[in-house]
């Protein structure tokens, strides 16, 4: 893991999973369980490969088809499940593009971070929801990461950007500009005894030790 000057306190990583269907042309998936692409299953090998030989106190993967099976690809066949860590639920979004969401709108500009999603018989999570879920997933790896150990975490791309908003306490409207694609590894850290965001959206490459 990276170097600092907490090294006495532990890191979460967190892996996106790989590619699938819908991410690849930009379909909001939220409760729709999908699995990876052939590019994902790799993207997953190839987060185990950056992760090599690192032991974590606990490895926590969300329920959905795409995380466990990136979980089992990166080699790590047998997370403890967290419901916790699923997607944003979209709701009447679900399934449909950003331009398809601004046309729906009237051409409105749309912004999840900002706008939320549609109300109606399928109203989804407000913003609030997911930081709940996040702070609460952060909360269950407290103890580890005082004693020093470091956590896996296999989850979505925009509640692991929650996730991360929440751990460096910026406001939820944050999130819209950090940017995590399919594939990608970070790590949530220390600097200064202050929660920081240590390094980013690193892609998924086999020659990178990210130990």
């Amino acid at each position: 893991m990276s170097d600092g000057d907490t090294d006495r306190n532990g890191r979460l990583v967190l892996i996106r999973h790989g590619e699938t269907p819908w991410s690849r042309v930009g379909r909001h998936t939220g409760v729709t369980d999908l699995t990876l692409t052939e590019r994902g299953e790799q993207q997953a090998r190839d987060q185990g490969s950056m992760l090599r030989g690192h032991r974590f106190a606990m490895v926590l993967c969300s329920p959905r088809m795409r995380a466990r099976r990136t979980s089992a690809l990166a080699g790590y066949a047998h997370p403890a499940i967290d419901s916790d860590l699923v997607e944003w639920d979209y709701g009447g979004y679900e399934g449909i593009t950003t331009p398809q969401i601004v046309a729906s709108r009237g051409g409105t500009p749309w912004d999840l971070w900002h706008d939320g999603v549609i109300p109606g018989e399928t109203p989804g999570e407000t913003a609030e929801q997911v930081q709940e879920r996040a702070q609460r997933v952060i909360d269950k790896c407290t103890d580890s990461l005082m004693n020093g150990e470091d956590v896996l975490l296999v989850s979505h791309g925009h509640f692991l950007r929650m996730l991360a908003v929440t751990w460096a306490n910026l406001p939820i409207t944050a999130g819209a500009v950090i940017r995590l694609d399919t594939g990608s590894v970070c790590e949530l850290g220390y600097e200064h005894e202050r929660q920081a965001v240590l390094r980013w959206n690193c892609p998924p490459d086999p020659r990178t030790d990210f130990s």
